[in-house]
């Protein structure tokens, strides 16, 4: 399920950092058509040594029957109520068929990942139990020992978002080693290829300091074989070959800095299924995090609505940075009141509360409803993501925040970055100027370079960053200008100062950001090698 590396991988963020991400639950969250337009087919020597032994052939009826395939383009379109009555006979007819339970499988965990209702949970879980339990009672087959591992991956996961901890950890360790054996035994089935790929790269990225960790619970891991088996299953003709693509793409945009392919497959996906919602998500997620401020702003007003639809609450909260990228403070502030009437997680609600101060405090609206916003950050609640994190620092660092520095900061994170560097005109320093805002602006300026690939200046910027904080100041823009200084000599071919970057981006010290930082230098020097 499509839905699968989102979860895991930020249930991997939550073991590296104590920082789960919500934004790639759907695949980012809320997360796919051939990947030879991106890559050529995998050579054989490619695909894992370990899934050659003891293999069995998949046979041709080892695929969704078609109305089990009907309902997963509906689930898909997060359209799950049709997709749950395309199955109801199904289910009621063969209640031990892998396919069609499956399938209700992915409706149910969508439906539970996606609005992270509490209410719901113990519903949910029921359902994927029982779901279990009626596999249990097929025949061994590796269409039905896939549908297992996954199911049992999904209910791990859900326990975990739920804080089920021992529970979900001992899910999540089953399905993988579950879904290891249904690999080793069917190597050329691939959808069993995808799913593992996905726990081989998630569990693979994990800091070195979590390897005890790892061992303790008896998983191994290595990026680049997660990477070979999501191509095998991205390369070969399969119902879940659109999400091996997915995932694929998305990972390299996401820790390779390789954008352009994962533009290029959700923008198709989109063009050919302009009423399937997780497409219409993916559109914005990427433009959104490859700073296309319009175009993203755009995807979400033709988002397709309508009483079949799942309803994702989070698009409020992305339209709302979106709107507050743009300077439109009152549309930005009147998404987020939408956000929190109708999001039924925990996730998120502090950045949100930030947000708004944000917008209030920028509008010139009165200090005493940006003080109300500001103190809803610290309300009892999660700091499990990133984003939630960050707000409940900036809260507790208690200083105030640069205004110039501020608007230029989202004006980068639309693309508008003419504009930034015209509002950074507007900052001067002075003896009494914080450290964190002296550090800040040579930063913000060399983003707003590089968005514009002026990438000499953008360098200069970086490296004046750099020797203004010094070694150890306790923010994220030093490291930051390091991962990208390092990013620049890679593109560059200049491998060991490359290599010199990313090793200084992981050096730093604790930083509202140093989880991800540190993924991403991890995985730059792996590719080094």
């Amino acid at each position: 399920m499509v839905f699968l590396a989102e979860t895991f991988r930020g249930v991997c963020k939550t073991a590296s950092a104590g920082r789960p991400r919500w934004g790639w639950l759907v695949l980012g969250p809320v997360g796919w058509v051939c990947i030879s337009a991106f890559a050529s087919p995998v050579p054989q020597q490619l695909v894992s040594a370990e899934l050659q032994p003891t293999a069995l052939a998949a046979t041709s009826t080892e695929q969704l029957t078609a109305n089990s395939r009907r309902a997963y383009a509906e689930v898909l379109k997060l359209r799950l109520g049709p997709a749950r009555d395309l199955l109801k006979s199904e289910l009621a007819s063969t209640p031990t068929a892998p396919a069609p339970l499956l399938v209700a499988n992915c409706a149910d965990f969508a439906e539970l990942i996606i609005t992270q209702d509490a209410s719901r949970y113990e519903a949910l879980v029921s359902a994927q139990e029982a779901h279990l339990a009626a596999l249990d009672r097929a025949p061994a087959s590796a269409l039905r020992d896939y549908a297992r591992a996954e199911i049992t991956l999904h209910l791990g996961l859900s326990q975990l978002v739920f804080r089920h901890l021992v529970m979900g950890g001992y899910h999540l360790r089953r399905g993988f080693q579950q879904m290891q054996t249904v690999a080793k035994r069917y190597p050329s089935f691939a959808p069993a290829r995808k799913t593992l790929g996905v726990c081989q790269f998630a569990v693979g990225s994990l800091p070195e300091g979590y390897h005890w960790l790892l061992s303790l619970l008896g998983l191994t891991a290595n990026v680049d074989t997660g990477l070979k088996n999501l191509a095998f299953s991205a390369a070969q003709p399969n119902d879940f070959q659109t999400e091996s693509q997915l995932y694929l793409t998305l990972i390299r945009e996401g820790y390779y800095k390789k954008p352009e392919e994962a533009l290029r497959l959700v923008e198709r996906l989109h063009a050919q299924q302009p009423d399937n919602l997780l497409f219409s998500y993916l559109l914005i997620s990427v433009y959104k995090r490859q700073h296309h401020g319009e175009a993203a702003l755009a995807a979400y007003r033709a988002r397709p609505v309508g009483p079949g639809y799942l309803s994702v609450a989070y698009l409020r909260h992305m339209a709302a940075d979106l709107l507050l990228y743009q300077g439109n403070y009152t549309g930005s502030e009147r998404e987020n009141l939408a956000f929190l009437r109708e999001y039924k997680g925990q996730h998120y609600r502090k950045d949100t509360a930030f947000k708004l101060y944000l917008a209030v405090w920028l509008s010139g609206q009165p200090a005493a409803v940006a003080a109300r916003y500001r103190e809803q950050i610290n309300q009892p609640g999660p700091t499990d993501v990133e984003e939630d994190n960050y707000a409940q620092h900036y809260y507790h660092e208690a200083q105030a925040l640069n205004p110039t520095l501020t608007r230029a900061r989202l004006q980068i994170d639309g693309g508008y970055n003419r504009l930034a560097l015209a509002t950074l005109r507007g900052f001067h320093a002075t003896p009494a100027t914080l450290l964190r805002d002296r550090i800040e602006e040579p930063y913000r300026r060399a983003r707003a370079y590089q968005g514009l690939s002026q990438l000499d200046s953008a360098k200069l910027a970086y490296e004046r960053t750099l020797a203004v904080a010094g070694d150890t100041a306790p923010f994220y823009f030093a490291p930051q200008a390091a991962l990208q200084l390092g990013y620049m000599a890679q593109e560059a071919g200049n491998k060991a100062l490359a290599r010199t970057y990313f090793e200084k981006a992981l050096h730093y010290p604790w930083h509202e950001y140093k989880n991800s930082t540190d993924a991403k230098a991890n995985l730059a020097l792996r590719e080094l090698r």
